[in-house]
Parts: C-alpha cells; sequence; structure tokens
C-alpha cells in the first residue's frame, strides 16, 4: 500500500462507499501511523485539560507551532509560555476532533475549536467563539515537532477587538 493518501482514493470530492470504504481501510492499516494518531489525541487531550506538563512531554524541544494568522513560535518552553498566555485569554479553550487521518508522520486533523475570551467583562456569553478548525502536526519519535492550526478566526478577532473598546 502507498503511503500516502492522494493518489488511492480517485477523485477526493466524490463521497461514494467505494471511497469512504478505502479510507477506512488505510487509516486502520498498521502503515496509517496509529501511533501518532495516539499522540495528537493525546495531545490535544492534554490542551483540553491545560496540562502543561502532558503538552511539554508531549513536544519535541524544537517544537513549532503556526497559528491562524501565519505566525510562528519555535521552542517548547516558549509554546508553554504561549499556553498559558492563551489558557488566561480562553479559560474554557477546548478542541473537538472529528476525524484524523495519517500519513505516516503527517497528520490531519478536523473538528472545531472553541473557548469564551476573558476580556473586560469576563466570561460574558456574547464572547464564545465556536469555529470548525482542522490542524496539521508532524509527529517525530512520539512527540509533537509541529502543529500548526487552520481556522477562520474573524469572529475572535471581533470579540476580542470589541472587548479592548470598552
Amino acid at each position: 500500500m502507498k503511503n500516502s493518501l492522494s493518489p488511492l482514493f480517485g477523485d477526493p470530492w466524490k463521497s461514494d462507499e467505494t471511497n469512504l470504504h478505502q479510507v477506512a481501510l488505510y487509516m486502520t492499516s498498521p502503515m496509517s501511523g496509529s501511533h501518532e494518531i495516539d499522540v495528537v489525541r493525546a495531545f490535544v487531550d492534554a490542551i483540553n485539560r491545560h496540562s502543561l506538563a502532558d503538552l511539554s512531554s508531549l513536544m519535541t524541544i524544537d517544537h513549532t507551532f503556526i497559528d491562524s494568522l501565519g505566525r510562528t513560535v519555535l521552542g517548547r518552553e516558549t509554546m508553554l509560555d504561549g499556553w498559558k498566555a492563551y489558557w488566561a485569554a480562553f479559560p474554557d479553550y477546548e478542541i473537538r476532533l472529528e476525524n484524523i487521518l495519517a500519513d505516516g508522520r503527517l497528520i490531519a486533523a478536523f473538528g472545531s475549536a472553541s473557548g469564551t475570551y476573558n476580556g473586560r467583562r469576563g466570561l460574558a456569553p456574547e464572547n464564545r467563539v465556536t469555529m470548525p478548525a482542522a490542524w496539521k502536526a508532524v509527529i517525530e519519535d512520539r512527540k509533537v515537532k509541529h502543529w500548526q492550526v487552520y481556522a477562520d478566526w474573524t469572529e475572535g478577532m471581533k470579540i476580542i477587538e470589541r472587548e479592548t473598546k470598552i
């Protein structure tokens, strides 16, 4: 079996039983990155529990994070500080994964992210944002070397801007 999703399943926009069956077989094969998927699930679980210790143990020292605006954070320690700041701003931040695909060390995860901005008015219900999101991870030695977020952060930015004007 080839270790790449694109040439395996024909037309990627066509949703039929054959394509879905092939994806399911690919995702359960030993070459599909099941250990890498476990690492991503553990990483997301650590994020959702706001566990710096677990996140630290799941990141490479040279971990790279890229946010949805394309900003890059380099290094595990710097990123742990970043998570502390983000959880202060969004204390109930949560990721929900719906689908995960593996291509060796490369993982693509799809789902949603949500949280309430802790602005001047605190955790007001109107400061809650939920958005579809995707994540790209590169796994190295059972740790996350690269974590990139893809999401439309427009509503979140509007909330932050509104809260800073009050």
